[in-house]
Protein backbone atom coordinates (compact mmCIF):
# COMPACT_ATOMS: atom_id res chain seq x y z
CA UNK A 1 0.00 0.00 0.00
CA UNK A 2 1.42 3.39 -1.04
CA UNK A 3 0.58 5.44 2.05
CA UNK A 4 1.39 8.75 0.36
CA UNK A 5 -1.11 8.10 -2.45
CA UNK A 6 -3.73 6.74 -0.06
CA UNK A 7 -3.49 9.81 2.16
CA UNK A 8 -3.69 12.20 -0.80
CA UNK A 9 -6.82 10.42 -2.00
CA UNK A 10 -8.68 10.26 1.31
CA UNK A 11 -7.60 13.39 3.20
CA UNK A 12 -10.66 15.19 4.56
CA UNK A 13 -10.28 18.60 2.91
CA UNK A 14 -12.93 20.43 4.94
CA UNK A 15 -10.94 20.49 8.20
CA UNK A 16 -7.43 21.80 8.73
CA UNK A 17 -5.35 23.76 11.19
CA UNK A 18 -5.33 23.45 14.98
CA UNK A 19 -8.78 24.70 15.97
CA UNK A 20 -11.17 21.79 15.41
CA UNK A 21 -14.52 21.96 17.20
CA UNK A 22 -17.77 20.02 17.18
CA UNK A 23 -19.15 22.59 14.74
CA UNK A 24 -16.44 21.57 12.28
CA UNK A 25 -16.91 17.82 12.49
CA UNK A 26 -20.68 17.38 12.92
CA UNK A 27 -21.48 18.02 9.22
CA UNK A 28 -18.83 15.51 8.17
CA UNK A 29 -20.14 12.89 10.59
CA UNK A 30 -23.66 13.28 9.26
CA UNK A 31 -22.35 13.08 5.69
CA UNK A 32 -20.58 9.81 6.54
CA UNK A 33 -23.60 8.38 8.35
CA UNK A 34 -24.82 6.30 5.43
CA UNK A 35 -25.80 3.18 7.40
CA UNK A 36 -26.44 4.25 11.01
CA UNK A 37 -22.73 4.21 11.86
CA UNK A 38 -23.18 7.36 13.94
CA UNK A 39 -24.54 7.37 17.48
CA UNK A 40 -24.81 9.97 20.23
CA UNK A 41 -23.32 8.17 23.22
CA UNK A 42 -23.52 10.96 25.79
CA UNK A 43 -23.39 14.65 26.55
CA UNK A 44 -20.60 16.91 27.75
CA UNK A 45 -20.75 19.17 30.81
CA UNK A 46 -22.24 21.91 28.64
CA UNK A 47 -24.66 19.56 26.93
CA UNK A 48 -22.79 19.07 23.67
CA UNK A 49 -23.17 15.73 21.89
CA UNK A 50 -20.44 13.12 22.18
CA UNK A 51 -20.54 10.89 19.10
CA UNK A 52 -19.29 7.43 18.28
CA UNK A 53 -18.69 6.23 14.74
CA UNK A 54 -18.71 2.45 14.33
CA UNK A 55 -17.63 0.67 11.17
CA UNK A 56 -16.71 -2.88 10.25
CA UNK A 57 -18.15 -6.23 11.23
CA UNK A 58 -15.06 -8.25 12.08
CA UNK A 59 -14.21 -10.19 15.23
CA UNK A 60 -11.31 -7.96 16.36
CA UNK A 61 -12.70 -4.92 18.16
CA UNK A 62 -10.67 -1.69 18.39
CA UNK A 63 -11.76 1.32 20.45
CA UNK A 64 -10.26 4.68 19.48
CA UNK A 65 -10.86 8.11 21.00
CA UNK A 66 -9.51 11.54 20.10
CA UNK A 67 -9.56 15.05 21.57
CA UNK A 68 -9.84 13.90 25.15
CA UNK A 69 -7.83 17.10 25.52
CA UNK A 70 -9.69 19.82 23.67
CA UNK A 71 -6.60 21.53 22.25
CA UNK A 72 -5.17 18.33 20.74
CA UNK A 73 -6.77 18.06 17.32
CA UNK A 74 -4.20 16.44 15.01
CA UNK A 75 -5.48 12.93 15.65
CA UNK A 76 -9.04 14.11 15.08
CA UNK A 77 -8.10 15.29 11.59
CA UNK A 78 -6.28 12.02 10.93
CA UNK A 79 -9.30 10.09 12.19
CA UNK A 80 -11.52 11.66 9.54
CA UNK A 81 -8.93 10.83 6.91
CA UNK A 82 -9.23 7.24 8.12
CA UNK A 83 -13.03 7.39 7.95
CA UNK A 84 -12.79 8.42 4.30
CA UNK A 85 -10.37 5.56 3.67
CA UNK A 86 -12.76 3.02 5.19
CA UNK A 87 -15.69 4.45 3.26
CA UNK A 88 -13.70 4.41 0.03
CA UNK A 89 -14.43 0.78 -0.97
CA UNK A 90 -10.80 -0.05 -1.70
CA UNK A 91 -9.73 -3.69 -1.48
CA UNK A 92 -7.62 -2.94 1.59
CA UNK A 93 -10.48 -1.16 3.36
CA UNK A 94 -12.90 -3.99 2.66
CA UNK A 95 -10.45 -6.56 4.01
CA UNK A 96 -9.92 -4.51 7.16
CA UNK A 97 -13.65 -4.06 7.72
CA UNK A 98 -14.20 -7.81 7.53
CA UNK A 99 -11.50 -8.33 10.15
CA UNK A 100 -12.25 -5.40 12.47
CA UNK A 101 -15.08 -3.68 14.24
CA UNK A 102 -13.88 -0.13 14.88
CA UNK A 103 -15.61 2.09 17.41
CA UNK A 104 -14.29 5.63 17.16
CA UNK A 105 -15.03 8.56 19.47
CA UNK A 106 -13.73 11.43 17.32
CA UNK A 107 -14.16 14.15 19.97
CA UNK A 108 -14.53 13.09 23.60
CA UNK A 109 -14.23 16.64 24.98
CA UNK A 110 -16.27 19.00 22.76
CA UNK A 111 -16.42 21.71 25.44
CA UNK A 112 -12.63 21.80 25.74
CA UNK A 113 -12.36 21.80 21.95
CA UNK A 114 -14.54 24.92 21.72
CA UNK A 115 -12.60 26.65 24.50
CA UNK A 116 -9.30 25.31 23.12
CA UNK A 117 -8.21 24.01 26.50
CA UNK A 118 -6.75 20.74 27.71
CA UNK A 119 -9.45 20.39 30.38
CA UNK A 120 -13.22 20.05 30.09
CA UNK A 121 -15.71 22.78 31.02
CA UNK A 122 -15.23 21.95 34.73
CA UNK A 123 -11.45 22.50 34.38
CA UNK A 124 -10.81 18.78 34.88
CA UNK A 125 -8.18 16.89 32.90
CA UNK A 126 -10.12 13.85 31.67
CA UNK A 127 -6.89 11.90 31.42
CA UNK A 128 -6.48 12.20 35.19
CA UNK A 129 -10.07 11.16 35.93
CA UNK A 130 -9.90 7.47 35.16
CA UNK A 131 -10.42 6.37 38.76
CA UNK A 132 -12.77 9.04 40.09
CA UNK A 133 -14.87 9.14 36.89
CA UNK A 134 -16.16 12.46 38.17
CA UNK A 135 -16.94 13.94 34.74
CA UNK A 136 -19.67 12.98 32.25
CA UNK A 137 -17.11 12.62 29.45
CA UNK A 138 -15.06 10.16 31.54
CA UNK A 139 -18.20 8.19 32.32
CA UNK A 140 -19.09 8.02 28.62
CA UNK A 141 -15.68 6.59 27.71
CA UNK A 142 -15.77 4.02 30.50
CA UNK A 143 -19.32 2.98 29.60
CA UNK A 144 -18.31 2.44 25.97
CA UNK A 145 -15.23 0.51 27.06
CA UNK A 146 -17.32 -1.77 29.30
CA UNK A 147 -20.03 -2.43 26.73
CA UNK A 148 -17.84 -2.70 23.60
CA UNK A 149 -15.21 -4.92 25.25
CA UNK A 150 -12.37 -3.97 22.89
CA UNK A 151 -9.43 -6.17 21.97
CA UNK A 152 -7.24 -3.06 21.44
CA UNK A 153 -7.44 0.58 22.50
CA UNK A 154 -5.89 3.52 20.65
CA UNK A 155 -5.59 6.62 22.84
CA UNK A 156 -5.08 9.55 20.44
CA UNK A 157 -3.33 12.75 21.58
CA UNK A 158 -1.02 15.65 20.68
CA UNK A 159 2.14 16.74 22.47
CA UNK A 160 3.88 20.10 22.72
CA UNK A 161 6.60 21.43 20.42
CA UNK A 162 9.21 21.20 23.22
CA UNK A 163 10.01 17.51 22.69
CA UNK A 164 13.00 16.12 20.84
CA UNK A 165 13.89 12.51 20.13
CA UNK A 166 16.38 11.66 22.84
CA UNK A 167 19.30 14.10 22.95
CA UNK A 168 19.09 14.94 19.24
CA UNK A 169 18.02 18.14 17.54
CA UNK A 170 15.19 16.34 15.76
CA UNK A 171 11.64 17.03 16.92
CA UNK A 172 9.47 14.17 18.13
CA UNK A 173 6.98 14.40 15.27
CA UNK A 174 5.20 11.31 16.56
CA UNK A 175 5.60 9.52 19.86
CA UNK A 176 4.13 6.30 21.16
CA UNK A 177 3.70 4.48 24.44
CA UNK A 178 2.56 1.10 25.63
CA UNK A 179 1.36 2.34 29.05
CA UNK A 180 2.37 0.51 32.19
CA UNK A 181 -0.27 -1.49 34.02
CA UNK A 182 1.43 -1.43 37.42
CA UNK A 183 3.90 0.61 39.44
CA UNK A 184 6.75 -1.78 38.61
CA UNK A 185 6.14 -1.24 34.88
CA UNK A 186 6.19 -4.96 34.24
CA UNK A 187 5.40 -6.46 30.85
CA UNK A 188 2.56 -8.95 30.60
CA UNK A 189 0.99 -10.48 27.50
CA UNK A 190 -1.39 -7.59 26.78
CA UNK A 191 1.25 -4.89 27.22
CA UNK A 192 3.60 -6.93 25.03
CA UNK A 193 1.04 -6.77 22.20
CA UNK A 194 1.04 -2.98 22.45
CA UNK A 195 4.85 -2.92 22.54
CA UNK A 196 5.12 -5.15 19.48
CA UNK A 197 2.57 -3.04 17.64
CA UNK A 198 4.50 0.19 18.34
CA UNK A 199 7.76 -1.44 17.22
CA UNK A 200 6.10 -2.35 13.92
CA UNK A 201 4.66 1.13 13.43
CA UNK A 202 8.06 2.67 14.13
CA UNK A 203 9.74 0.47 11.55
CA UNK A 204 7.40 1.78 8.84
CA UNK A 205 7.47 5.43 9.92
CA UNK A 206 11.26 5.56 9.98
CA UNK A 207 11.09 5.39 6.17
CA UNK A 208 9.19 8.69 6.11
CA UNK A 209 10.48 10.65 9.10
CA UNK A 210 13.77 9.01 10.10
CA UNK A 211 14.89 9.88 13.59
CA UNK A 212 11.67 11.72 14.44
CA UNK A 213 9.80 9.02 16.37
CA UNK A 214 9.90 9.19 20.14
CA UNK A 215 8.80 7.03 23.05
CA UNK A 216 6.73 8.56 25.80
CA UNK A 217 7.63 8.13 29.47
CA UNK A 218 5.96 5.02 30.94
CA UNK A 219 5.73 6.04 34.59
CA UNK A 220 2.58 4.46 35.97
CA UNK A 221 -0.36 6.69 36.82
CA UNK A 222 -3.57 4.84 37.62
CA UNK A 223 -5.56 8.05 37.06
CA UNK A 224 -4.61 7.98 33.36
CA UNK A 225 -6.99 6.21 31.02
CA UNK A 226 -4.32 4.28 29.12
CA UNK A 227 -2.75 2.90 32.29
CA UNK A 228 -6.19 1.88 33.56
CA UNK A 229 -7.22 0.11 30.36
CA UNK A 230 -3.85 -1.64 30.22
CA UNK A 231 -4.46 -2.73 33.84
CA UNK A 232 -7.79 -4.17 32.68
CA UNK A 233 -5.86 -6.38 30.27
CA UNK A 234 -6.59 -4.60 26.99
CA UNK A 235 -3.52 -3.78 24.84
CA UNK A 236 -3.49 0.02 24.71
CA UNK A 237 -1.37 2.28 22.53
CA UNK A 238 -0.87 5.99 23.13
CA UNK A 239 -0.43 7.98 19.91
CA UNK A 240 1.07 11.48 20.30
CA UNK A 241 1.22 13.90 17.39
CA UNK A 242 4.09 16.37 17.75
CA UNK A 243 5.99 18.98 15.78
CA UNK A 244 7.25 18.63 12.22
CA UNK A 245 9.57 21.29 10.84
CA UNK A 246 7.65 24.52 10.01
CA UNK A 247 4.32 22.73 10.51
CA UNK A 248 2.60 24.57 13.32
CA UNK A 249 -0.81 23.75 11.82
CA UNK A 250 0.20 20.08 12.05
CA UNK A 251 -0.91 19.12 8.57
CA UNK A 252 2.25 17.06 8.00
CA UNK A 253 1.87 15.55 11.47
CA UNK A 254 -1.69 14.67 10.55
CA UNK A 255 -0.42 12.75 7.52
CA UNK A 256 2.05 10.72 9.56
CA UNK A 257 -0.64 9.98 12.16
CA UNK A 258 -2.78 8.62 9.33
CA UNK A 259 0.19 6.49 8.23
CA UNK A 260 0.61 5.19 11.77
CA UNK A 261 -3.04 4.22 12.21
CA UNK A 262 -3.30 2.49 8.84
CA UNK A 263 -0.03 0.68 9.61
CA UNK A 264 -1.38 -0.40 12.99
CA UNK A 265 -4.48 -1.87 11.36
CA UNK A 266 -2.31 -3.69 8.82
CA UNK A 267 -0.05 -5.16 11.51
CA UNK A 268 -3.00 -6.42 13.53
CA UNK A 269 -4.71 -7.73 10.39
CA UNK A 270 -1.60 -9.70 9.45
CA UNK A 271 -1.09 -10.80 13.08
CA UNK A 272 2.38 -9.30 12.83
CA UNK A 273 2.57 -8.53 16.54
CA UNK A 274 3.33 -11.98 17.95
CA UNK A 275 7.13 -11.78 18.02
CA UNK A 276 8.87 -10.31 21.04
CA UNK A 277 10.01 -6.85 19.95
CA UNK A 278 10.81 -5.39 23.36
CA UNK A 279 14.36 -4.50 22.33
CA UNK A 280 13.14 -2.69 19.21
CA UNK A 281 10.59 -0.81 21.31
CA UNK A 282 13.15 0.21 23.90
CA UNK A 283 15.50 1.34 21.14
CA UNK A 284 13.03 4.08 20.30
CA UNK A 285 14.53 7.08 22.09
CA UNK A 286 12.45 8.70 24.79
CA UNK A 287 11.02 12.19 24.42
CA UNK A 288 13.24 14.91 25.82
CA UNK A 289 11.94 18.47 26.50
CA UNK A 290 14.88 20.40 25.02
CA UNK A 291 13.20 22.41 22.25
CA UNK A 292 11.80 25.90 22.19
CA UNK A 293 9.99 27.51 19.29
CA UNK A 294 12.41 30.42 18.85
CA UNK A 295 16.01 30.61 20.10
CA UNK A 296 18.21 33.70 19.92
CA UNK A 297 21.95 33.31 20.47
CA UNK A 298 24.85 35.60 21.23
CA UNK A 299 22.79 38.62 22.24
CA UNK A 300 24.57 41.63 23.74
CA UNK A 301 22.89 43.33 26.68
CA UNK A 302 23.92 46.08 29.10
CA UNK A 303 23.43 44.80 32.64
CA UNK A 304 24.43 46.97 35.61
CA UNK A 305 26.61 49.03 33.33
CA UNK A 306 28.43 46.00 31.94
CA UNK A 307 28.13 44.34 28.56
CA UNK A 308 27.17 40.68 28.65
CA UNK A 309 26.42 38.02 26.03
CA UNK A 310 23.32 35.91 26.61
CA UNK A 311 20.85 33.65 24.82
CA UNK A 312 17.10 33.74 25.23
CA UNK A 313 14.11 31.74 24.04
CA UNK A 314 10.54 32.46 23.03
CA UNK A 315 7.58 30.12 22.88
CA UNK A 316 4.35 30.44 20.95
CA UNK A 317 1.15 30.66 22.94
CA UNK A 318 -1.88 29.51 20.98
CA UNK A 319 -4.62 32.07 21.50
CA UNK A 320 -8.13 32.21 20.05
CA UNK A 321 -8.77 35.51 18.26
CA UNK A 322 -11.95 35.95 16.19
CA UNK A 323 -12.53 32.21 16.14
CA UNK A 324 -9.04 31.36 14.89
CA UNK A 325 -5.86 30.16 16.57
CA UNK A 326 -3.13 32.80 16.51
CA UNK A 327 0.44 31.92 17.48
CA UNK A 328 1.77 34.73 19.67
CA UNK A 329 5.40 34.52 20.81
CA UNK A 330 6.45 35.34 24.37
CA UNK A 331 9.88 35.31 25.98
CA UNK A 332 10.08 32.27 28.28
CA UNK A 333 13.77 31.69 29.16
CA UNK A 334 16.83 33.90 29.55
CA UNK A 335 20.15 32.19 30.20
CA UNK A 336 23.05 30.48 28.52
CA UNK A 337 20.60 27.81 27.28
CA UNK A 338 23.44 25.69 25.91
CA UNK A 339 21.35 22.51 26.03
CA UNK A 340 18.37 23.98 24.19
CA UNK A 341 17.44 23.67 20.52
CA UNK A 342 15.14 26.03 18.64
CA UNK A 343 12.76 25.19 15.83
CA UNK A 344 13.90 28.61 14.63
CA UNK A 345 17.36 29.82 15.63
CA UNK A 346 18.95 33.21 15.10
CA UNK A 347 22.60 34.04 15.81
CA UNK A 348 22.82 37.75 16.59
CA UNK A 349 26.65 37.64 16.59
CA UNK A 350 26.90 40.13 19.41
CA UNK A 351 24.18 42.53 18.23
CA UNK A 352 22.70 44.72 20.96
CA UNK A 353 19.23 43.93 22.31
CA UNK A 354 16.63 46.66 22.72
CA UNK A 355 12.86 46.95 22.98
CA UNK A 356 10.31 49.59 23.90
CA UNK A 357 11.03 49.04 27.60
CA UNK A 358 14.81 49.21 27.53
CA UNK A 359 17.77 46.95 26.77
CA UNK A 360 16.88 43.78 28.70
CA UNK A 361 14.55 40.98 27.60
CA UNK A 362 11.95 40.17 30.23
CA UNK A 363 10.11 36.95 30.91
CA UNK A 364 6.53 36.72 29.62
CA UNK A 365 6.76 39.84 27.45
CA UNK A 366 5.75 39.62 23.78
CA UNK A 367 8.68 38.80 21.52
CA UNK A 368 8.89 42.20 19.84
CA UNK A 369 12.41 43.70 19.92
CA UNK A 370 15.46 44.83 17.99
CA UNK A 371 18.75 42.99 17.63
CA UNK A 372 21.07 45.61 16.25
CA UNK A 373 19.38 47.01 13.15
CA UNK A 374 17.01 44.06 12.73
CA UNK A 375 13.46 44.38 14.04
CA UNK A 376 11.73 41.26 15.32
CA UNK A 377 7.95 41.09 15.44
CA UNK A 378 6.21 38.17 17.08
CA UNK A 379 9.56 36.43 17.34
CA UNK A 380 10.63 36.68 13.68
CA UNK A 381 12.51 39.25 11.61
CA UNK A 382 10.01 41.78 10.30
CA UNK A 383 10.00 41.73 6.53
Amino acid sequence: MDLELVFAKYKEQTIQGRYITLDHIEPILHRLNTNNQLQIIGKSVQGKSIYSYQIGSGPIKILLWSQMHGDESSTTKASFDCFNFFEGNSNEAELFLKKFTLLWIPMLNPDGAKLYTRENANSIDLNRDSQDLSQPESQVLRSVFNSFKPDFCFNLHDQRTIYSVGQTNKPATLSFLAPAYNQEREINSSRLKAINLIAGINEVLQKYIPGQIGRFDDSFNFNCVGDTFQFFGVPTVLFEGGHYQNDYDREMTRKFLFFSMITAFKLIYENDIVDNRIDKYLNISQNNPVFCDLLYKNIKINYDGKEKIINFASQYKEEIIDGKIVFNAYIVQIDALDCLFGHYEYDAKGALYSDEYGNLPRLDQPANFFLGNFQFENGLIKS
